[in-house]
């Protein structure tokens, strides 16, 4: 289980992670979303104490990362896939971490194999790709067997054979009843692997939902020829086209009455399914730090 109290995390005068109060529990695969900036990965290297917290308290099945005897036995962490010696092979890198923490090398073998690196490991990790680089580091935080796994950007460079591995990987972690954490910008592989979603915008707290309920928030598309009475009573009426609608938060029975009592003609009313990302892009409008012009 991670923890978080009013975790808190200040640079000078930038604010990255303001009081977020956090329990993520096990058996749960729970997805880590924001925009770049949003202070996703310094809440992660405070979970392992690599950045002191400004206020607040970060804790790991009750205590502090630093607290931990043998921290790989309780938490596996993957921040930086390419954070290895690139003169050291695969396996003498998990041979290396192994010793540090007291785990048999026989274990070195099982994670390799897990990962599909064993025919790799003797070569040097310098020489990896991207997605060799991310299940190398993928073995290293399954290393110690631990309860907690904490992964940032776990897709990034595997194929499509790969991505469908770590998907699978991480829900059968989470069914052993391990408490799974993971950040990505890939929505749809989101949808696909997390049961809850903790949605953060400029250091705080935006949302946490379960996957369920952020994706039944219904919208509803309306079209007809003058739709302008119905967008200006509806506050949560987004114009799509210039005689089209989209409306979160209200049913088509709603909308069709309203649009009756109006004495308005519809030419369409019907329900639409909303993705994570479409979710997402509405929940982070007013959050985006680094926007890029169009």
């Amino acid at each position: 289980m991670i923890t978080l109290r009013g975790l808190t995390k200040r640079y000078g005068g930038k604010t990255a992670v303001d009081d977020l109060t956090l329990e993520l529990t096990p058996g749960t695969v729970t997805g880590f979303l924001g925009p770049n900036g949003a202070g996703k990965s310094t809440t992660m290297r405070a979970i392992l104490g690599l950045d002191a917290p400004t206020s607040g308290t970060a804790l790991i099945d009750g205590r502090r990362y630093a607290d931990l005897h043998r921290p790989l036995r309780t938490i596996g962490a993957l921040l930086d896939a390419k954070a290895v010696h690139p003169a050291r092979s695969g396996r003498d890198h998990l041979r290396a971490v192994a010793l540090s923490q007291a785990i048999p090398f026989s274990r070195v073998e099982e994670v390799l194999a897990l990962t599909g690196m064993t025919d790799a490991a003797r070569r040097r990790a310098g020489t990896y790709s991207l997605g060799m680089s991310q299940r190398l580091g993928i073995a290293g935080a399954l290393l110690g067997d631990p309860q907690v796994l904490m992964l940032d950007e776990p897709v990034n460079g595997l194929d499509p054979d790969g991505v469908r591995w770590i998907r699978t990987l991480l829900r059968s972690l989470a069914a052993e009843g391990r408490t799974v954490f993971i950040s990505s910008h890939l929505m749809s592989e989101m949808e696909r692997t997390a049961d809850r979603l903790v949605i953060l915008g400029q250091g705080r707290l935006i949302a946490d939902e379960t996957m369920e309920r952020l994706l039944a928030g219904a919208q509803v598309r309306v079209r007809g020829p003058q739709l302008r009475p119905l967008a200006e009573i509806l506050r949560a009426a987004r114009w799509t086209g210039p005689d089209e609608l989209t409306i979160a938060g209200h049913t088509t029975e709603e909308i069709g009455r309203r649009a009756h009592e109006l004495g308005l003609v519809l030419s369409e009313l019907r329900s639409v399914e909303s993705s994570l990302e479409e979710s997402y892009m509405r929940l982070t409008a007013n959050s985006i730090e680094y926007g890029a012009q169009a």
